[in-house]
């Protein structure tokens, strides 16, 4: 059964039309194996998001590297279509208001709910949107991708570039085509001199400028800037964010933020989603995320960066613990305790946890010949011979650390198998820590760092 959404982020936040309204957003790609490609997993990128973006507001998505950034911003553009939830385009607050009544219902819907949210499905989200109201959302949403040399044709001229929007919405033609190119380029910085250039004759800067201006060719409501500044060096990147600010104040556009760079987002967003695994981990302010973080990846983050830290404590901070687990199997509970220096015995400790403690010790596992689950809770690690089994269970006691042994229920040695069993939890949800700022912590404030 699916889980019902959790509150939007940014209901808090009134004073404005949602321009974007994500929920339970969940984008899965399949795992093929075989010479008949069955499907034998998925990959859980983007795993029940939700939040609204308002008209005239910046929302920074943040996180490392393969937390679903991108996915969700493709999803949200509508390059991609989600596994389950939806994008819903141009909210009123009486649409909002009714659709998450209606979501939020639990249990079966009636056929007049049914009805009514089929309605509002046809009307609002992205991927049922059809006619009229798909090309309405096709022009007023666009996105300016990370590499500006791959996203750009280069056997186009600029003028082709910029233009071929208008050329597709019918909007100009001919000279009339010419000078609203024109325009576009001017305004971000370049001019008449660039139309009849190819991509490979700008500098990294100047080819984002042409994605910008590109972007803006419809007037569009929303624009989605994948790690728009990642690729350039520092002084282009003060001066393509500088330009993203006043297009912005002059036109009212939206954006969505998609970056990893905490000190670009400080200054751009209005408020901040953090994500990591595929969920969101963080929610709020701007100011609230920075000056009083409630998840401990978010803090990690924070610590992690030299140009936001300003902390003494972040000088000897030596980065996030561990890898990023699988997003095949992503952790039970909180998804980050594999990582996470405040961990306890509530945050989902589980079967897979003893390998990514012990795997480093050598010959740990030579022995290991099945894992046989009763849950993700609970496993029997069956050895081929009664020595291994008893090494495995005596260096789990002395090296686990104290959170997962007050999680653990049962570490029994039966012969050649280790039957182990940990305390089960449920998914750790978003709970509101003030006004507008939610975190998926089991802790109800971070420990101060000593």
């Amino acid at each position: 059964m699916t889980a019902a959404p959790t509150p939007p982020i940014g209901a808090a936040h009134p004073g404005g039309e949602i321009v974007i309204g994500v929920r339970n957003l969940t984008k899965h790609f399949p795992i093929k194996e075989g010479a008949l490609q069955r499907v034998t997993g998925q990959v859980r990128a983007v795993d029940g998001v939700t939040f609204d973006l308002r008209r005239g507001e910046t929302l920074g998505l943040v996180g490392e590297s393969g937390c679903g950034k991108t996915t969700l911003g493709r999803v949200v553009a509508g390059l991609s279509e989600p596994t389950v939830g939806g994008v819903y385009f141009n909210l009123d607050e009486a649409s909002k208001s009714r659709l998450d009544t209606l979501l939020n219902s639990g249990g079966t819907p009636s056929a007049e709910e049914s009805a009514e949210l089929d309605r509002l499905d046809s009307a609002h989200r992205v991927d049922r949107l059809q006619g009229e109201t798909w090309r309405a959302f096709r022009r007023n949403t666009q996105m300016v991708f990370q590499d500006s040399f791959s996203s750009l044709n280069p056997r186009h001229l600029v003028r082709d570039l910029v233009g071929r929007p208008l050329r597709v919405h019918r909007e100009a033609t001919g000279s009339d085509l010419t000078e609203r190119v024109v325009e576009l380029l001017e305004q971000v910085g370049l001019g008449r001199q660039h139309l009849y250039r190819y991509p490979h004759q700008f500098s990294g800067g100047q080819r984002q400028r042409i994605s910008i201006a590109r972007a803006l060719a419809l007037d569009p409501e929303l624009v989605i800037l994948d790690e728009p500044t990642s690729a350039l060096d520092v002084s282009v990147q003060a001066q393509i964010l500088n330009l993203l600010h006043e297009l912005q104040k002059d036109r009212g556009l939206s954006y969505l933020f998609v970056t990893h760079d905490l000190s670009v987002v400080r200054h751009m967003a209005d408020r901040i989603v953090v994500m990591y695994l595929g969920r969101v981990a963080e929610t709020g302010s701007t100011a609230d995320i920075f000056e009083s973080p409630n998840h401990p990846y978010t803090e990690a983050l924070l610590l992690a960066s030299p140009d936001v830290s300003e902390d003494e404590e972040s000088e000897g901070f030596r980065g996030l613990e561990g890898s990023v687990p699988d997003p095949a199997r992503p952790p039970q509970g909180c998804r980050f305790h594999t990582r996470c220096s405040y961990a306890t015995a509530s945050c989902g400790w589980e079967v897979d946890d003893v390998v990514l403690r012990l795997e480093d010790i050598p010959g740990m596992f030579d022995h290991l010949e099945a894992v046989e689950r009763k849950s993700a809770f609970e496993a029997d690690l069956r050895f081929d011979d009664e020595a291994s089994a008893g090494t495995l269970a005596a260096t789990l006691r002395s090296h686990a650390p104290a959170a997962m042994e007050a999680a653990t229920e049962v570490l029994e040695v039966r012969g050649s198998t280790v039957h182990l069993r940990f305390t089960a939890v449920e998914e750790v949800q978003l709970t509101a820590r003030g006004p507008g700022h939610e975190a998926a912590c089991v802790l109800e404030g971070l420990p101060a760092r000593r």
